[in-house]
């Protein structure tokens, strides 16, 4: 990714676009062909040089283009004809993004691959679920990381999105009117780089375009921090469900050994909330004045290559992060069952009432036995329920122990399963 971001790439697809834009001239008439064969030959740069003349010039369009012409000689004249710079610096930055998606794109099917494998495997390890932080029911823990199957997957679709949307070229000269470029070059040139002319451009793209961008990169990287901060509460000593990789020979503090710390979950986490940062400038990128400023420009050349090169790596780091994952289903029993199994509350509620007890009452007997066991050490939720006299007059032992069984609330999760191929 970070190879897409160099001065040198960046400079490349700028005399992509100025060849392109050549060869459409050329098809149409409007310069000689052996002229284009001759730039084709010849253009070249050198990005030393380049700032050496826009030290002079402070122009970066004009340096460049007085160093290609250094190279091509009398056919440098028919390059640039009818265009401003920013014909040729919004269409080789969308060149450079969609180059950039496609990176990410892959990587975000490297991430559906590992969460799927992780969700077949754990399919049937019931841990508990959580809500407020407090214990609630019974899951499993491939029900969780269906979750964030189906999370991913959608950011799939957004980036399929986004790459329609940004995958824009326009080549309609200053204030984008087409005065001195035929409107037919515009639209065979962005054929030939495999883009789409903007429907109604200013001298600019409009930035709509490139928050949108930010955005979708945003809410990605959202999502990540969403498995990253999971992946932290679940590796907390005191629950210890889940925990990242620790390798051979790492160490965790320099001054605790026995530390295994979620380094990595909070490293995603952090950087998250850069990428939303980036997704805030973009929004203000949007309005610029009039026809054309330049207020967004200094901004992307910092913001575009700072979130695409990390959310390239936060995908990287997430997706090794969970194909690599420890996984402790004995915890996990350990963790659902405390307190007696407090967690079957609502179950052994919904019996009552199909007993025929009034709600209301059978709400405050279970809740009653609960707290009982929630606040003794060593309580015990099942002992409480069997040994209740009310209990006993509407619910025999195997009734009892029937609400105790975690099946009961994972006997519809293949629905889901299947939904996602898992």
């Amino acid at each position: 990714m970070g190879d897409l971001w160099t001065e040198t790439y960046k400079l490349k697809t700028w005399l992509q676009v100025e060849i392109a834009v050549c060869e459409a001239q050329a098809e149409l008439g409007y310069i000689p062909a052996e002229a284009v064969e001759t730039i084709k030959a010849k253009a070249s740069f050198d990005p030393k040089r380049v700032l050496e003349i826009e030290a002079e010039v402070r122009h970066d369009m004009i340096a460049f283009l007085t160093n290609v012409n250094e190279y091509v000689g009398d056919a440098g004249r028919y390059i640039h004809l009818g265009m401003t710079s920013s014909d040729v610096l919004d269409t080789a930055l969308a060149l450079q993004l969609v180059a950039s998606l496609d990176v990410i794109q892959s990587h975000v099917d490297k991430l559906i691959q590992a969460i799927r494998f992780q969700a077949q495997q754990h399919r049937d390890t019931v841990m508990i679920g959580r809500s407020h932080g407090i214990h609630a029911e019974p899951i499993t823990f491939g029900f969780k990381l269906a979750g964030w199957l189906a999370e991913v997957l959608r950011h799939r679709d957004r980036l399929c999105q986004l790459h329609r949307e940004i995958a824009v070229g326009k080549i309609s000269g200053a204030v984008g009117t087409y005065a001195n470029v035929d409107p037919r070059i515009e639209a065979i040139t962005c054929q030939n780089l495999g883009l789409e002319p903007d429907a109604a451009s200013t001298q600019v793209i409009s930035r709509d375009r490139h928050a949108q961008f930010f955005n979708t990169l945003a809410l990605l990287a959202a999502s990540i921090e969403r498995f990253a901060v999971e992946i932290r509460n679940l590796q907390r000593t005191d629950v210890l469900e889940v925990e990242e990789f620790f390798s051979k020979g790492q160490k965790g503090s320099s001054a605790m050994p026995h530390k295994r710390n979620p380094i990595r979950s909070e490293r995603l986490t952090g950087l998250a909330r850069l990428i939303r940062g980036y997704a805030m400038t973009g929004l203000e990128n949007v309005a610029l004045w009039h026809e054309r400023d330049i207020s967004h420009s200094a901004v992307e050349r910092v913001a575009l290559p700072d979130a695409c090169i990390l959310t390239h790596f936060m995908l990287v780091e997430i997706t090794d992060l969970i194909k690599n994952l420890l996984v402790y289903p004995e915890n996990m029993r350990r963790n659902m069952n405390v307190y007696g199994g407090v967690v079957f509350s609502q179950r052994v509620m919904l019996a009552l009432v199909e007993k025929g007890m009034q709600r209301e009452d059978a709400y405050a007997i279970v809740q009653s036995c609960a707290h009982q066991a929630w606040n003794t050490p060593d309580g015990d939720f099942h002992a409480l329920i069997a040994s209740n006299p009310t209990v006993g007059t509407h619910l025999s032992p195997e009734d009892v122990a029937a609400c105790f069984d975690p099946r009961y609330q994972l006997r519809h999760l293949d629905v889901i399963y299947q939904r996602l191929n898992i």
